[in-house]
């Protein structure tokens, strides 16, 4: 493992060289946490389902700076698909160091009217898709001895949220998903934690009129950059595991 030293003597992590395979990485705070795992050494893979121009931009930014990355469509849901995409970022890029879980749906519909195939749909596509690639990448983790884990939650795990039971339902399980991780691998070398955010600027916020920055106690909604700042920290310390970062602007204090 690269170290750099800090002043205080205290190891600082390098990700220089290390393969970050991002889910869901073609928009939003997936985009934005792949160019700066890129920005710092990383090579990433940035999977997709259907945006299949939006991840080959972030790929061709990333590789007019320097940087290796790839475009790899999977659907995470299914597990012979999640077989294909591991295979595939071997392949092209190399074993997984660091896995940031964040493909998701929210689809929205008055609460009395979801149906069992709703909640099937987005708790496959949220959870589920989350526990088929840890389950993945974790064995080479542990034969290396180094991995981060990273699942992108929701403040909806802690408050229920403006979506709905089943969108709630599936961000709190992947904070359990979370814990048993740190939990089952801290002697390792690999950390698992999660990043709850809240009304972060993205396409499923500006599509939604009924949301307003005023309902956060900051006054403005949230920046995919600063998701992707959170992101980095967790990657790039071995100290913290079994933890979740609450980027909401204040809406949930713990």
């Amino acid at each position: 493992m690269d170290l750099e030293s800090m002043g205080s003597g205290v190891p600082v992590v390098s990700l220089s060289g290390k393969i970050a395979l991002i889910t869901g990485g073609s928009r939003g705070i997936g985009r934005a946490i792949a160019l700066a795992f890129a920005s710092y050494g990383c090579s990433v893979a940035v999977n997709y389902l259907n945006a299949k121009d939006e991840a080959t931009a972030i790929v061709d930014t990333i590789q007019q700076s320097g940087g290796r990355a790839r475009a790899m469509q999977a659907d995470v849901s299914r597990e012979e698909e999640v077989s294909r995409l591991l295979a595939t970022v071997e392949r092209e890029l190399g074993p997984v160091d660091l896995l940031v879980n964040n493909a998701g749906i929210n689809p929205r519909k008055p609460f009395s009217e979801l149906t069992l195939a709703d909640w099937n749909q987005t708790i496959q596509t949220n959870l589920t898709s989350a526990f088929l690639v840890s389950q993945a990448v974790v064995p080479g983790m542990r034969q290396r001895q180094w991995g981060r884990l990273i699942f992108i939650s929701s403040v909806a795990a802690q408050t229920g949220g403006v979506i709905g039971p089943h969108y709630a339902a599936s961000k709190a399980g992947m904070l359990g998903l979370m814990h048993s991780y740190a939990s089952l691998l801290a002697s390792e070398g690999i950390t698992s934690n999660a990043i709850a955010p809240a009304l972060i600027e993205t396409d499923m916020i500006r599509c939604n009129k009924s949301i307003r920055p005023d309902m956060l106690p900051v006054g403005r909604f949230g920046e995919a950059d600063e998701v992707a700042r959170a992101a980095i920290f967790l990657a790039t310390t071995g100290y913290v595991t079994g933890q979740t970062i609450n980027l909401n602007g204040g809406w949930y204090m713990s």
